[in-house]
């Protein structure tokens, strides 16, 4: 398996190679299997960027590492559904399954040790193809090759049948991933080659609604199955266990192509976007125009130097930064919206799957780097989600609010955009909705139920607001909470000074420092304070427990620097700039045993306590620039690209959380990153390629240059930015926008000299 794999990505580099002699055809150097094993989460399907549809195979539908419907490890196929998340830690989705067959009708999907036990197939992995916004594989039991490729709103399915008088595609409504309940499903068949029906299920989204219009290339025969039982002589039925078999006669290597649109919002909107997405049958077509879109959005970063698998990783990475956050109204402008009515997005688009404790970090800075109008459409689409649920969205998923995740980081992604120049929104609508989300109020938010009303507005909101501290002994997680609290005001602070607002500016500047009641300067930790005044004991900097201690997915050695808004005063903190070097220089050299029956499984792609897999680790690398060592921070974030990345199925050190761990490597690997998105400076570190073109939305260039470059040579010599020198190891985002050059002279030895008045920054 392992050579035939080798073997496929050889061709694609080849192709590339080739391509760039013209103009390099970028989604061939992507490998959209990167992360589709371990514990990444992603998905090989047909999408387009930010795209409604993600049209994938689901190999398994429960648990940790089955939230995408997919992992590399899988040798069967169940189906072929239309919606599917991206590296998330809880999953969701897989809706609408269309499964091929041939021979008896079957039903149910079968066991998967059972060959021919149900509609489920095997497949051989060196029949699975997939480039961006194309996927194809054999099913052993059908003979059947299937190929799928995608609009922003539909899909289209190919299925190449052999000679049979017993051909058939399945339609199973019932069919979802994480075995989520469904509420309703309806289905109606309009004609022989028509079908819609409606899908509302009860899952992460406590309620996700999917009409879809369906159209076949050939007429068929059509029986309903209600509760795997099926019905003739009728056309429509609804339920809670819907499914419907389309009959066929195929001659040898016949094609059968199936069209299907989807909408949140009814069936004419369902049927309207494929019809205005894919008004024909050429799928070659369709297949080429999403491998176009692709190709624009992964041509905004021109590299060259690296390795091969270097260059494969970067182009992926991109990749699966531009899946998410999904679009979400309809072609007609049509969307649902967080109260369940209908509105029109009025030219700027809707979006939904808002990973945003994870995407705050790096993603989003990317968007406002390579796609600053698509950024403001999002941010506009966060307002309106508070204008019409009542707070800003946590992690929001098909227009609902889940309460997943802590901290409201609404708020940097919003703020760091307008501290960029990105300002097409409504700026004090937006302040508004930040400073509900800092106070505790429970008034008028539609939450789906009590208890995400508890999590959107947790018990450390109200003690942050009325005793100015979280004790660890009222609210769960209270550490985490606290520091991301801090920092977040911190955000709100920033705003408040750039509108204006002196009293804010003052209020959420006091709130932002309320990190340091968290440090024990005895133990040189962030520690549970209760609510009698006393840190919590027994007291472990090592343990973990996932669901119930004073931190969120990790333990106190990563959390203790998450304070990105304020370096210099973390340094105070810990007793001055010695302190702190060998207090980071510790993080990265200790044991890597994390103790506790519970700990998390979040926490991984370990260095030291150091925990790339996860969120809350992603900036301390970048910490040693801003104490004079900046050398330390290139030998790092050198060994995480280096060492933490791979061009397989096994790539990632962790979930990919919609794009973020992916950011994190496209960020890094140029040689910058953003330690504290709200402040629009970068960080420099260590760029694995010789030059890097950012082909910005303005039609400016902004270019960086590492001279003797190498694997040897990891090390920064001296910098100058357009020209001048660049004593520091930080340059700022109109530094980018503005078109312009950064030159790195790289060595094999730190430099003792470059960047040391990086504390000063």
């Amino acid at each position: 398996m392992k050579r035939i794999f080798t073997y496929f990505f050889t061709f694609l580099t080849l192709v590339f190679l080739a391509g760039c002699k013209g103009k390099p055809d970028y989604s061939n150097f992507v490998n959209v299997f990167i992360g589709t094993g371990g514990h990444g989460h992603t998905f090989p399907g047909a999408t387009v960027p930010y795209g409604m549809v993600q049209i994938s195979p689901d190999t398994r539908m429960t648990g940790w590492d089955g939230c995408s419907g997919y992992h590399f490890s899988d040798t069967t196929i169940i189906g072929f559904s239309q919606t599917h998340l991206s590296g998330t830690g809880i999953g969701d989705y897989g809706d609408i399954l269309i499964m091929p067959m041939v021979g008896s009708e079957k039903l149910i999907r079968g066991d998967e040790a059972v060959p021919g036990s149900g509609y489920r197939s095997g497949f051989l992995k060196k029949t699975e193809k997939a480039t961006p916004g194309y996927y194809s594989v054999k099913l052993n039991e059908s003979h059947v090759t299937a190929e799928l490729t995608a609009t922003t709103r539909a899909g289209f399915h190919r299925y190449t049948f052999p000679e049979s008088s017993k051909a058939a595609i399945l339609i199973d409504l019932n069919h979802t991933l994480q075995m989520n309940p469904n509420t309703l499903l309806e289905i109606k068949v309009i004609s022989d080659t028509e079908v819609q029906g409606l899908k509302i299920t009860r899952g992460w989204a406590k309620k996700h609604t999917v009409y879809f219009y369906a159209k076949f290339s050939k007429p068929f025969k059509s029986k309903i199955a209600v509760n795997d039982s099926l019905r003739n002589f009728i056309n429509e039925s609804k339920g809670k266990n819907i499914k419907a078999l389309f009959s066929f006669e195929t001659k040898k290597d016949e094609q059968i192509l199936i069209k299907l649109g989807i909408s949140a919002v009814d069936y004419d909107g369902a049927r309207n976007n494929l019809e205005t997405e894919i008004p024909g049958w050429d799928f070659d077509s369709v297949r080429n125009e999403a491998e176009k879109n692709w190709n624009r959005e992964l041509g905004k970063v021109e590299i060259k130097g690296g390795t091969k698998d270097q260059r494969i990783i970067f182009y992926s990475a991109l990749y699966h930064t531009m899946i998410s956050p999904n679009i979400y109204s309809d072609a007609d402008g049509r969307y649902l919206g967080m109260d369940k009515q209908i509105y029109n997005d009025n030219g700027s688009q809707n979006y939904t799957v808002f990973s945003l404790w994870d995407t705050f970090r790096a993603a989003h800075p990317l968007m406002t780097i390579l796609n600053p109008s698509r950024d403001s459409e999002m941010i506009r689409s966060l307002i309106r989600k508070y204008e019409q649920g009542g707070i800003l969205p946590m992690w929001e998923l098909a227009s609902n609010y889940t309460g997943t995740m802590i901290g409201y980081h609404s708020v940097p992604v919003i703020v760091d955009a307008y501290m960029k120049g990105i300002a097409d929104f409504d700026v004090e609508k937006a302040y508004e909705a930040m400073v509900r989300s800092s106070h505790y109020d429970t008034v008028n938010i539609k939450a789906p139920t009590r208890n995400i009303l508890n999590l959107l507005m947790p018990a450390a909101k109200l003690y942050n607001d009325s005793i100015g501290y979280i004790p660890c002994n009222k609210d769960n997680q209270a550490v985490s909470k606290a520091l991301e609290y801090a920092y977040n005001d911190w955000c709100i602070a920033q705003l408040a000074k750039k509108l204006g607002k002196t009293d804010d500016f003052k209020y959420f500047s006091e709130r932002a420092l309320r990190y340091k009641i968290y440090y024990d300067s005895v133990s040189g930790f962030m520690r549970g304070i209760t609510s009698d005044e006393v840190w919590r004991t027994p007291f472990n900097p090592r343990y973990s427990d996932h669901t119930s201690d004073d931190y969120c997915e990790g333990n106190a050695w990563q959390w203790t620097w998450f304070v990105p808004h304020d370096v210099p005063g973390l340094v105070s903190l810990m007793g001055g700039k010695a302190a702190f070097i060998n207090k980071l220089d510790s993080l990265f050299s200790v044991d890597s045993k994390i103790e506790g029956e519970n700990a998390s499984a979040d926490i991984s792609g370990l260095i030291g306590q150091y925990a790339h897999g996860n969120e809350p680790s992603h900036h301390i690398s970048h910490l040693y620039n801003y104490v004079g060592q900046p050398w330390k921070t290139e030998s790092l974030v050198d060994s995480i690209l280096q060492t933490l990345y791979m061009n397989n199925p096994d790539g990632l050190a962790g979930n990919e959380d919609c794009g973020q761990m992916s950011a994190w490597y496209v960020l890094n690997s140029m040689g910058f990153y953003s330690v504290s998105p709200g402040d629009p400076v970068y960080s420099i570190g260590r760029p694995l390629f010789s030059n890097v073109i950012i082909n910005l939305e303005s039609g400016k260039k902004f270019r960086l240059e590492a001279l003797n470059n190498s694997v040897e040579n990891k090390y920064i010599q001296s910098a100058t930015l357009n020209g001048l020198p660049l004593d520091t190891p930080f340059f700022r985002h109109e530094d980018i926008i503005n078109g312009g050059s950064i030159v790195l002279r790289m060595g094999p030895e730190p430099s003792r000299k470059w960047g040391v008045t990086g504390e000063n920054n």
